[in-house]
């Protein structure tokens, strides 16, 4: 099936003459397009680093193995692909892993329930998804706090809003007022019902990957889901060179229905990798490529996206850095790597190990995020709302952030050379000594020339003083307050919601609650 025809065939449901007068009546958001990048990527390691990292990532592979714990599936997998299994450690021959990774698609397509924000992961695009995972929330009114579903439907609200971000994400934050068990189909349902940008799916049991997949069946139709990617989803490497049951039990059923997962090493320089950035590298690539050599064993052709987490430590409290040259080495390097492979890569985001939305934060952040951009991210998960070293999502930091990503957009663009760029007209006709705020080239260029925030203060310090003398802080709760007061939900068809509401409420009856 086309994509054409499967998006005119899916959700087949009543309920559309609905649906139609509430689109009517709906107020639209602008959403940018994802990144198309037109400036190059930031290449550091020359051929003979890439050959050595490429050769001992494979020596790892065969000599010492990765393990699949708790996991016989797995391990009867890898047997009869050719690989040497003792006990819960399987070592990979040499160039086998590199084979099978060969199935997977140098891009796809991620559907959204609103079709104009699908978006393509791979090739020179990049798509840009806020926090993920945090259990705690920060905002200027309430400061630290557990977070709550309250708060995390106010995140999804607030990245369906955005402008620059492309993506809904998943645990934007984790709400634990609701039960362990029982939460993800919450989250879910908040991403499905409150946006229309794509979504991810739950990774934190193998049984709540399939309720991902069965609640997109409810909202897309059960035929389109299998036929295309709905659903991108992050399945971390216990590293060192660990695989644990959880994720490859969640990374198994996305697979085996056609959804995309980011598999990603999670990485602490000098705690679980060595502390040189091409002992790190090494144990990257090696991680990936059994990762998704086990995704193509589950189905060949399943999406995947080569993923590196990698941070380095404070060597006197132990604790993450972030925005450091060790970390930009290693990114800029690990997309080398994913580009060898033909593979979509992710990595990068909103770093810092800020406490509050403060110079720390913003220093570290610019550095991330500049990163990512020029060492071709495909992907960016915690583009933005990350704070305190991902304990955290903040509310005011997450529009900070947001708005940032603006200059993303505007410096992938490159630099034009079009007759208009050349702007010689506007420099014949000013000539020596004159300005050219008047002139024809201006007048005509003016909205579009530079790119302008939608939260920083540009006013004389009398107009500044006036206001309030307000920091970005402050001005950012403004404008947060004011995104959830503008919210209006996206229109979605009402026999779909009662369809997710009856499949939510079936589940959580299925089973006690448990907060462990």
């Amino acid at each position: 099936m086309t994509d054409t025809a499967a998006a005119t065939g899916r959700r087949g449901r009543g309920g559309g003459g609905a649906a139609r007068r509430a689109e009517r009546s709906a107020v639209s958001f602008e959403t940018a397009k994802y990144i198309e990048r037109n400036i190059p990527n930031l290449e550091i390691l020359n051929e003979e680093a890439l050959q050595i990292i490429e050769a001992n990532a494979e020596t790892i592979l065969e000599e010492i193995g990765v393990n699949f714990p708790d996991n016989p599936k797995a391990l009867e997998r890898w047997r009869d692909a050719g690989a040497n299994v003792d006990g819960e450690r399987v070592r990979i021959p040499k160039g086998l892993a590199r084979e099978l990774c060969k199935t997977a698609p140098s891009e796809y397509t991620q559907h959204a329930r609103n079709p104009e924000r699908n978006v393509v992961v791979g090739g020179r695009n990049l798509v840009l998804a806020p926090v993920y995972g945090p259990p705690f929330v920060r905002d200027a009114a309430g400061g630290r706090r557990y977070a709550t579903l309250d708060d995390f439907q106010k995140f999804v609200k607030l990245a369906y809003m955005s402008k620059w971000l492309h993506h809904s994400g998943g645990t934007v934050c984790e709400p634990t007022d609701i039960p362990v068990n029982k939460r993800h189909l919450d989250m879910l349902y908040a991403h499905m019902t409150l946006s229309d940008k794509p979504f991810m799916g739950s990774v934190t049991e193998p049984s709540r990957a399939q309720d991902s997949v069965d609640m997109c069946g409810v909202l897309f139709g059960e035929d389109f889901v299998q036929q295309n990617t709905v659903m991108t989803s992050l399945i971390n490497i216990n590293s060192p060179m660990t695989f644990d049951d959880v994720m490859m039990g969640a990374l198994e059923v996305y697979a085996q229905n056609n959804q995309a997962c980011i598999i990603s090493p999670f990485i602490v320089g000098g705690a679980m990798a060595p502390v040189s950035v091409m002992g790190t590298l090494t144990q990257v690539l090696a991680e990936v490529l059994a990762g998704i050599a086990y995704s193509q064993l589950c189905r060949k052709g399943a999406p995947v996206i080569f993923g590196a987490f990698v941070t380095s430590i404070d060597m006197n409290s132990g604790a993450p850095t972030f925005g450091t040259p060790e970390a930009a080495h290693i990114t800029y390097g690990a997309g080398q790597l994913a580009r060898r492979m033909g593979l979509p890569f992710r990595s990068a985001g909103s770093f810092c190990g800020s406490k509050l939305p403060d110079a720390q934060a913003a220093y570290e952040t610019s550095n991330s995020l500049n990163m990512g951009l020029l060492s071709g991210v495909n992907f960016m998960l915690h583009a933005c709302g990350w704070l305190e070293g991902g304990l955290v999502s903040s509310f005011e930091k997450f529009v900070m952030d947001a708005d940032q990503l603006g200059t993303l957009h505007h410096l992938a663009k490159g630099v034009q050379i079009d007759e208009n760029a050349q702007a010689m007209d506007a420099i014949r006709e000013v000539g020596p000594g004159g300005h050219y705020l008047g002139c024809a080239h201006t007048q005509a260029n003016f909205k579009s020339a530079f790119w302008k925030s939608d939260l920083l203060d540009y006013k004389p310090f009398e107009t500044w003083q006036d206001e309030g003398a307000r920091d970005t802080q402050a001005l950012a709760s403004v404008r947060v307050e004011k995104m959830l007061n503008d919210y209006q939900q996206p229109p979605i068809d009402p026999a779909v919601v009662e369809a997710l509401d009856a499949f939510v409420a079936k589940r959580k009856a299925a089973e006690p609650d448990s907060f462990m």
